[in-house]
């Protein structure tokens, strides 16, 4: 599957909503996990703004990779961000969208007060 890395040098970001589990069975309530190393998988909504435009972007991000105290409005960094292309056919519908991965999420008003 086709990765694209995203540079977040210019971007300005936020905690949208704190992150929860990856959910990806609703009726069962399975949590999503890495195939890589098994780590449990929590999505973030992160608002994302550069040059004017800002969007939330849900990012998926292992749970080893979650900073601690990630609340509403916190900016934080998103080390080792990625997009990758989806699409799907489900009931004869086709959709298609663009997810997105990193390898953490790290809060920046913790470095800046440790830095202070």
């Amino acid at each position: 599957m086709r990765q694209i890395p995203v540079d977040t040098t210019a971007a300005a970001m936020m905690i949208a909503q704190p992150p929860q589990p990856k959910v990806i069975n609703r009726q069962t309530g399975e949590i999503a996990t890495d195939r890589d190393t098994g780590a449990k998988l929590m999505t973030v909504n992160v608002m994302f703004a550069m040059d004017g435009n800002a969007e939330v972007l849900n990012v998926t991000v292992p749970e080893t990779g979650v900073a601690d105290e990630l609340t509403m409005g916190t900016p934080v960094a998103l080390t080792g961000l990625i997009a990758r292309p989806w699409e799907n056919e489900f009931n004869g519908q086709k959709r298609h969208g663009i997810s997105f991965r990193a390898v953490a999420v790290t809060s920046l008003s913790q470095a800046q007060s440790t830095a202070a």
